[in-house]
């Protein structure tokens, strides 16, 4: 798949590769909506793989609406983005998945100074409590939710979405090396759902100084090509 990203600025990375294949391996299928697209990496490589998949993604920066856009024209996949805050969505428009790799990192760590970095990577731009309600009301019963974030707030995760009424059933951590600390999770919850939750085995992303094989796998199903530009 070949993808447009901005010269300069935020530009993808292994998050939303092994995001990619943790949601492929539910097998969706319906209407999907992806929360802040970027340059619509998650969503286009999951409609390209899930043939009865209908994509819609929403994308609140102006760059990235038209990166997404070219993206999708470029690959032959359709595609329909809203151009909004996710959070001031329509609340009548409904889905039977919603995926994402939001802005994750936490009020405590210094924020950049440019906007498009900004705005993709600090959850004060998408808090929790207020995404989660937001994703609640958007999901038809039954439906799924499937995300990453930060991995030491896994607790908080759970906690807000049981607010909202919404289980964790899958849970997979993201390890930089096999003796370090989860630094990524990777999360499949359901509203109205009473399973309990499954816990995968852990993904190293490193063996020393290369890609473990499991990562290196993830990569070639996912077949990306990225050229940065200016639009």
């Amino acid at each position: 798949m070949l993808l447009y990203q901005p010269q300069d600025g935020y530009c993808y990375n292994s998050d939303s590769i092994f995001l990619y294949d943790f949601i492929n391996h539910f097998k969706p299928s319906g209407k999907i909506l992806d929360v802040g697209a970027g340059c619509g990496v998650v969503g286009l490589l999951v409609a390209r793989d899930n043939k009865k998949v209908t994509l819609e993604a929403v994308e609140k920066q102006d760059v990235f609406v038209e990166y997404a856009s070219i993206n999708a024209r470029v690959n032959k996949i359709e595609y329909k983005i809203h151009k909004s805050d996710f959070l001031e969505l329509e609340e009548d428009l409904k889905y039977d998945y919603i995926i994402s790799n939001p802005p994750f990192y936490h009020e405590g760590v210094t924020k950049s100074e440019n906007e498009m970095l900004f705005n993709a990577r600090y959850n004060v731009n998408l808090p929790l409590s207020e995404f989660f309600k937001k994703v609640s009301k958007l999901l038809k019963p039954r439906s799924h939710f499937i995300f990453c974030y930060d991995a030491s707030q896994f607790g908080l995760i759970c906690w807000e979405l049981q607010k909202v009424k919404m289980r964790v059933v899958d849970v997979r951590f993201i390890h930089p090396k096999k003796d370090r600390v989860a630094s990524l999770v990777m999360i499949h919850a359901r509203n109205g759902s009473k399973s309990l939750m499954k816990v995968w085995a852990p993904f190293i992303s490193f063996d020393g100084d290369e890609f473990s094989k499991e990562a290196q796998n993830i990569y070639k199903k996912a077949r990306t090509q990225s050229i940065k530009c200016q639009i």
